[in-house]
């Protein structure tokens, strides 16, 4: 069953004029999990359920990326959307949506970069909403640049992550440990929600996933028994 952001994937596969080629995108892959397929990944899509929601502004190749992790989010929160930026439109869905009186939304942004007026480091919700977390879904260089360039976020509170944890995503290249991939900033977002069983189950279908991508390219054996495997099997 497609999600958001596999047909995100798809509708920016049908405006593509010229091979996309990612750091491993030659390979192939499972269409649904987008690991090669002697380590698939789809046996290990958890089962959970979650209170909030996320919605994902993805920049222009994301979609496009096996690594992106984003994906991940959509496989485990049956709410997710998923939107192209762009500088110069934005999807009147993506509107409706954040004018949705259902949910309550917070943008995810580093707090040292914003009005400290607009800062939030807690989710306090109002009676009879849900909260719904905007991640920018971008390398950091490109996500500063989508911050600034989208004035429909501009009357949102900003939800600052302060976490003492280091980064564990290894498959791409990060100047900073303390720089998040995005499906480990969604899993805080959660947990400061209080959807905690939501979030560790997130946590451990990334490492299950960063596991057998990385065992993929270097041709070694799964072990379904391990420590990172034995997290994730009861929500499987």
């Amino acid at each position: 069953m497609s999600h958001a952001v596999s047909r995100l994937r798809d509708l920016r596969m049908a405006r593509v004029v010229k091979p996309f080629f990612a750091r491993g995108s030659r390979a192939e892959r499972c269409p649904r999990c987008r690991v090669i397929p002697s380590h698939c990944l789809c046996a290990w899509r958890p089962k959970v359920s979650a209170e909030s929601a996320m919605c994902l502004v993805m920049h222009d190749v994301e979609p496009l990326k096996p690594s992106n992790t984003g994906w991940l989010i959509a496989d485990v929160i049956a709410d997710t959307w998923a939107f192209h930026w762009s500088r110069t439109e934005v999807d009147p869905q993506l509107l409706a949506l954040l004018a949705d009186p259902q949910w309550q939304p917070y943008i995810v942004f580093p707090g040292e970069f914003v009005a400290p007026e607009r800062v939030v480091s807690e989710v306090r919700l109002q009676a009879g909403k849900r909260p719904l977390f905007i991640l920018l879904d971008a390398t950091w260089s490109e996500a500063r640049k989508m911050f600034r360039k989208s004035p429909y976020l501009e009357h949102l509170p900003v939800l600052s992550l302060s976490s003492e944890k280091l980064s564990r995503y290894k498959l791409r290249r990060s100047k900073r440990d303390d720089h998040f991939c995005t499906a480990e900033v969604a899993a805080l977002c959660l947990e400061l929600a209080g959807d905690e069983q939501v979030s560790q189950v997130l946590d451990a279908y990334l490492d299950v996933f960063s596991t057998h991508y990385l065992s993929a390219k270097f041709q070694k054996a799964i072990d379904p028994e391990d420590e990172v495997h034995s997290r994730l099997k009861p929500f499987v």
